[in-house]
């Protein structure tokens, strides 16, 4: 119930409220909603992001392959647990597109230089991205806190995102042979403390850099030949699609109008990757039933 309040309190408008406490369960939840979504309930946020993708080959030159805009339209919804209090739950769908580094201009087929093939390109179209609840308090019953670092002002959030499972695209012996999906997803966000501490901001603007550490493309059809990619971005909160690059309008009238908006609060969808919808799409091509 406190919570409840709180977030009723910050989406008011009226007298000057004190800021928010980093040693308040209930106000780092409200920080949580502020740098990930708004603190009110079904409001839209969008961020975006822009960068480069590299290879890594052992023994070779890394390659500048292509740069990367991308796109995560999100909401938050309030969220109960009997025993961890109030909480909020996040739903998102994301967009990243791969682009020509010297024209800028999506592409949608890439000359592999390795293989000689030339390899048509698999987009990112992830719907829907969801988040586990959080709550005012964590499973071992301590308060949930954010592990924010506050300097000269700013506000730093780093999150590292260790990834190692079966691998969607592979058989059912890979706890034989290997073959598990192996890589690491970096952010770190950085907001304005006043911002972020204000009582009567919604979200706190937050920018963020994107870095990951993976395996090969599933499109790059490059099997078990050794290196993997190094994706590098940046980004930050923008005001809604229209605010987007160019480039991710066009493909979002064209061919993704579903972005346009957040999935719905109650989404229970299993989560996307690009290895799950890669291989919904060759499945599809395979028995003649892809659009």
């Amino acid at each position: 119930m406190r919570f409840r309040l709180l977030a009723a309190a910050l989406v008011a408008t009226g007298a000057a409220a004190a800021p928010l406490s980093f040693g308040d369960p209930a106000h780092q939840l409200a920080m949580y909603r502020k740098i990930q979504c708004s603190t009110a309930d079904l409001e839209p946020v969008v961020y975006r992001w822009s960068g480069r993708v590299w290879s890594r080959v052992p023994g070779e030159p890394d390659r500048h392959l292509w740069n990367v805009e991308g796109m995560n339209i999100r909401q938050c919804v309030r969220a109960g647990d009997r025993e961890r209090g109030e909480g909020v739950r996040m739903v998102s769908r994301e967009l990243m597109f791969y682009l020509d580094p010297k024209t800028g201009e999506v592409i949608d087929s890439w000359q592999n230089p390795w293989t000689g093939k030339t390899n048509r390109i698999f987009h990112v179209a992830n719907d829907p991205v969801n988040q586990r609840p959080v709550f005012a308090r964590n499973p071992d019953g301590t308060p949930f806190r954010l592990p924010l670092v506050v300097e000269d002002g700013r506000v730093f959030w780093n999150i590292e995102v260790p990834l190692f499972y079966e691998n969607p695209l592979g058989g059912d012996f890979q706890a034989y042979a290997g073959n598990h999906y192996h890589a690491m997803e970096i952010f770190n966000f950085i907001v304005d403390e006043k911002r972020l501490r204000d009582p009567k901001t919604r979200n706190a603007r937050a920018a963020v850099s994107w870095v990951r550490l993976s395996g090969w493309m599933p499109f790059m059809e490059m099997g078990s030949r050794p290196g993997g990619l190094v994706f590098n971005a940046t980004g930050q909160v923008v005001d809604g699609i229209e605010a987007l690059p160019r480039v991710v309008k066009d493909q979002i009238a064209r061919r993704y109008p579903a972005y346009r908006v957040p999935p719905p609060a109650d989404d229970t969808r299993p989560n996307a990757t690009t290895w799950t919808e890669f291989r919904k799409f060759i499945e599809a091509e395979r028995a003649g039933t892809r659009p």
